[in-house]
């Protein structure tokens, strides 16, 4: 017997037909889930040699998301394989591991932390190997102060405060470990950058002791220097937009408000469809006992009625997995894409500011008759400045393009291929 057709999910592989069609379970609510599934999936711009900004296609046809390429192997491991990056594990000089988390219980708080263990051959550290403990505001510190660095680069997104929320219950193990594997890929992709890799502040993140890294957060920038930040960027959003934005810029802020309506409502209808297989499921283990029950007190039918129940309970086991494999890899890449919508849009928005100075300054010496040398020193700074955050904008944006459409062509074929073992199944 295969496996019930009520089964919701993401999209099925080229040829795959849902089983079961005859089931009470088939809801309708289910074919609109997968529906949208697609179609949002549709508009992801997985081509590597697609270079314009402009990668939503209406017109994208399902044939062209599901080939992909006739060159590209079906495998996800052999397509990891064939995307690999200049920036491969044999050139890495500095691993970091997030594991063994810890509970804290006090009178005023419960937390936990979590151990990071850091194995480099860098010559500006002075070991080789270290291990710390750090808890999740420590993690948000660090964050902060390489976005406070780099304000024009692209700092990768930390877990929020309550992942998955309404799925799974604060400081449950599925909750903690979820978290544990947010923080690992959230350090390993710094760790990775070119640029972020060297910030002093993750040295001392790695390497410093608990009292340590305390002491030096207390020497972070002042209230002052706070206030002037937060008036500086309200001062740019009542600015509006730059006059003298390059089109690049542009476009990548366009490419980014679609591209973030676009990954949100995948990660809606990924959430939406891990819900209904998850009620799926319960509701299905109660069935195999019933029939086990029944077949007790029907002589004639008894065989067939352990038949199914049997087979009910490989439809749980299959169910069970097909579960994993959506919490394990598409829920969180979705959502860690999501807050990178969000992050991006922040780079984008700390560039103009950048660029609105300069502006203001270019402005006011047309308007001055004195202190025209003066200004023209300070415009010479701010184009100097301007011109930095272009370049490091543009070479990180390439970097994380690339990073994206990997992430995106591994997972979706990697619930293809579970897709195709469940139905299999």
């Amino acid at each position: 017997m295969e496996a019930e057709g009520r089964v919701p999910g993401p999209p099925l592989p080229a040829g795959g037909e849902e089983p079961g069609a005859d089931s009470h379970l088939a809801a309708g609510a289910l074919s609109t889930a997968r529906g949208p599934l697609l179609v949002a999936a549709e508009v992801l711009a997985l081509d590597d040699e697609e270079d314009d900004l402009e990668v939503f296609s209406k017109d994208t046809s399902l044939a062209e998301v599901n080939s992909f390429s006739p060159s590209v192997p079906i495998s996800p491991s052999s397509m990891i394989n064939q995307y690999k990056f200049e920036d491969g594990p044999e050139l890495r000089d500095l691993f970091i591991t997030v594991d063994d988390p810890e509970s804290h219980i006090t009178a005023i708080e419960t937390f936990i932390t979590y151990r990071v263990v850091t194995k480099t051959t860098r010559s500006e550290f002075d070991s080789s190997e270290y291990e710390v403990r750090r808890r999740y505001q420590d993690f948000l510190w660090l964050k902060s102060k390489l976005e406070e660095a780099h304000p024009t680069l692209i700092v990768p997104p930390l877990p929020e405060k309550f992942i998955m929320r309404g799925m799974v219950e604060r400081f449950s193990d599925e909750f903690i470990e979820t978290r544990r594997k947010a923080l690992h890929k959230f350090l390993n992709r710094i760790a990775d950058h070119p640029t972020l890799t060297f910030n002093e502040d993750f040295k001392i993140f790695l390497t410093a002791q608990a009292w340590e890294l305390s002491s030096h957060k207390k020497q972070g920038p002042g209230l002052l220097s706070r206030m002037g930040q937060t008036v500086r960027a309200v001062a740019s959003s009542v600015r509006g937009a730059v006059k003298n934005r390059p089109e690049m810029f542009t476009e990548m802020n366009n490419y980014m408000e679609t591209f973030g309506q676009k990954i949100n409502l995948l990660d809606k209808i990924a959430h939406r469809i891990y819900k209904e297989e998850r009620e799926y499921f319960n509701e299905m283990k109660e069935y195999g006992p019933i029939h086990t029950l029944w077949s007790a007190s029907e002589e004639d039918i008894a065989e067939s009625l352990k038949g199914i129940a049997s087979c009910i309970d490989r439809c749980c086991r299959a169910t069970e997995k097909r579960m994993a494999g959506l919490s394990e890899h598409l829920l969180p890449i979705l959502h860690e894409y999501v807050l990178y919508s969000e992050i991006l849009m922040g780079v984008l928005r700390r560039r103009d500011q950048i660029q609105g100075d300069l502006d203001s300054k270019v402005d006011a010496l047309a308007n001055k008759k004195t202190e025209k040398d003066l200004f023209s020193e300070e415009i010479g700074k701010l184009e100097d400045k301007v011109e930095h955050a272009n370049n490091a904008l543009k070479a990180d944006w390439d970097r994380w393009k690339q990073n994206m459409q990997w992430d995106m062509r591994s997972t979706f074929t990697n619930v293809a291929e579970n897709n195709l073992r469940y139905y299999e199944e």
